[in-house]
């Protein structure tokens, strides 16, 4: 982190931000696993939760160059979530919640990150 001081409002936003992350990646494993995979059994669709691994030690840390990038991978999944939501099977609610979550990341995410933002402006414009 830089030397901005963390507010108790952006700690709670990187708390939220680091849980919807966790949870994604649980809802990535168990969908194609177990819940509703492509096939019995599971399918190689599990591996689309890989990418959600990567950056999980940052996020998790509130790192704020890795949440940056969070935030651009979760647009991904919330882009798979809309495509899938309009499954009849089972898919359809999980799709929904991949949705939720990715969205109530962007949004906590951005709320941590605006602070620094704003510190980085205000050092480069000295």
């Amino acid at each position: 982190m830089s030397a901005v001081t963390v507010s108790p409002t952006q700690r709670a936003a990187w708390r939220a931000a680091a849980a919807c992350w966790v949870m994604l990646l649980v809802l990535a494993v168990l969908w194609e696993w177990l819940l509703a995979p492509l096939r019995p059994g599971g399918s190689w669709l599990v591996l689309k939760a890989v990418p959600l691994l990567l950056p999980l030690r940052g996020v998790l840390r509130g790192d704020v160059k890795v949440m940056q990038w969070a935030l651009l991978l979760v647009l991904l999944y919330i882009a798979e979530g809309s495509v899938r939501a309009s499954d009849p099977s089972p898919a359809g609610p999980l799709a929904m919640i991949e949705i939720a979550l990715g969205l109530l990341f962007f949004g906590s995410a951005i709320v941590y990150l605006r602070p620094f933002k704003q510190a980085a402006r205000a050092r480069a414009a000295k």
